[in-house]
């Protein structure tokens, strides 16, 4: 797989946010992507080293619009923890 089908976009929640002080980042990714494929397309796009990723499938949602339900789209999300020392730049604030 390409790294930008792996890496699909940013979790930007505050949750998130909070977690990048311990050098956690999030990132929605693709749902057949594993661990090693997930590692190695973040060491390749940012030019970091990662020490762990942890994934989660989170499940879709039942949401109301009046008297019609729809679901949410399921997703996999990665938490990646980068060595010390290192920092991927697009979570923060230029």
């Amino acid at each position: 797989m390409h790294i930008f089908a792996i890496l699909k976009k940013p979790v930007i929640t505050e949750k998130a946010t909070d977690m990048q002080d311990q050098g956690k980042y999030t990132f929605e990714v693709a749902p057949k992507a594993t661990k090693l494929q997930i590692k190695e397309a973040v060491e390749k796009a940012f030019d970091v080293r990662v020490v762990k990723v942890n994934t989660m499938n989170v499940h879709q949602k039942r949401k109301r619009f009046g008297p019609r339900v729809t679901r949410q789209r399921s997703i996999k999300k990665a938490i990646v923890t980068v060595a010390p020392g290192n920092t991927i730049t697009i979570f923060e604030g230029v």
